[in-house]
């Protein structure tokens, strides 16, 4: 799989690098002058990284490459949350003055994140990129946290042509917020606790193997993640995304809210698939129901729950989501993809 580090520097009305990565096939270079080809805008969950998604984009490039598929695929771009990997780690200084640190209105959240994409496909002439956003089909992919902010963008002027979205486990409650209070003060506690220094990667690895939480995650995935969630610090290494950042991502009191009516715009203009995990490990059975309550007047394009895992589907089982997304886009090249499920 090829690809291609992009950095965007701050300037005077933005005071954050952004940082996305390019993926794609050498296959894919026959899909440069095809109109119709996709490109995948992928966004990553809270505490995690852009790179999270290389296994799940690699078994769906694996099968977009077969004889026969609907759709082409031009690339795609995984964006950091600002405060999140590469891009916390390059922002770190300008994360801690007080504004970022203590101001609710400066931190980072869902829609920041949602601003920094958008920041991104708006400057892709201007930047490393050297892509026009506004010219390409584009189909979102986000988990979680990226599974709203993806939401979030579609709000965003200017807009871009987005022909479908995938959003999987998204940390939102269409019912409102109180059925996600007591998970967030889960979270906070969680993340206070959180161990964030140790002497190396490798000693970072280890207990990372031997932790109930990680321990349940696809090799692959682990290893990207000590090698893009961490950063150096002079004890060793810590996590790209601080503690403190990371408290404030679970703060965000409009995050799982506020995107619910975008979800539901977006429902009536274009395919929206929606990817559950069939274990309620952290978002609640009531809250899956919620999704799908046919009185709430939302249709997604198809909706799947993959066994066995819970809300870390992209960490637990990467292929099983590569497998289900490529489903989905096929689903969405069919002549008639508003046949909802």
């Amino acid at each position: 799989m090829l690809q291609q580090s992009i950095v965007y520097p701050p300037d005077s009305g933005y005071p954050l690098y952004i940082t996305a990565k390019k993926y794609a096939l050498p296959e894919f270079e026959s899909n440069v002058n095809d109109p119709d080809a996709l490109t995948l805008v992928v966004l990553h969950s809270t505490s995690f990284h852009k790179e999270t998604w290389e296994p799940s984009l690699s078994k769906l490039f694996s099968l977009s490459s077969q004889p026969g598929t609907p759709f082409k695929i031009h690339e795609a771009w995984a964006i950091d949350c600002p405060n999140h990997g590469e891009s916390g780690e390059l922002n770190d200084e300008v994360l801690k003055k007080p504004e970022f640190a203590n101001d609710f209105s400066w931190t980072v959240s869902c829609e920041k994140y949602a601003r920094a994409v958008h920041r991104f496909l708006c400057g892709g002439l201007d930047h490393g990129a050297r892509v026009d956003f506004r010219k390409r089909n584009l189909v979102g992919i986000g988990h979680s946290l990226g599974a709203n902010a993806i939401l979030l963008l579609q709000r965003l002027k200017p807009t871009f042509n987005f022909k479908a979205l995938v959003i999987v486990e998204p940390m939102l409650s269409p019912a409102g917020p109180e059925h996600l209070h007591d998970l967030r003060i889960l979270l906070v506690k969680g993340a206070e606790r959180r161990y964030d220094i140790w002497p190396s990667r490798e000693v970072a690895l280890k207990s990372f193997k031997t932790r109930p939480r990680t321990m349940k995650w696809d090799p692959r995935v682990l290893d990207l993640f000590v090698q893009h969630a961490l950063r150096p610090h002079p004890d060793g290494v810590t996590l790209s995304c601080s503690r403190q950042q990371e408290i404030a991502m679970y703060e965000d009191r409009e995050g799982p809210t506020k995107p619910v009516e975008d979800m539901n715009r977006s429902c009536a203009k274009m395919p929206v698939h929606l990817v559950l995990g069939s274990v309620n490990d952290y978002i609640s059975p009531q809250i899956h129901a919620a999704f799908v309550d046919p009185t709430a007047g939302r249709r997604f394009a198809s909706v799947t729950k993959i066994p066995g895992v819970g809300h870390l589907v992209p960490q637990e089982t990467p292929d099983k989501l590569g497998a289900v997304i490529y489903e989905a886009l096929v689903r969405s090249a069919e002549p008639d993809p508003t046949t909802r499920l």
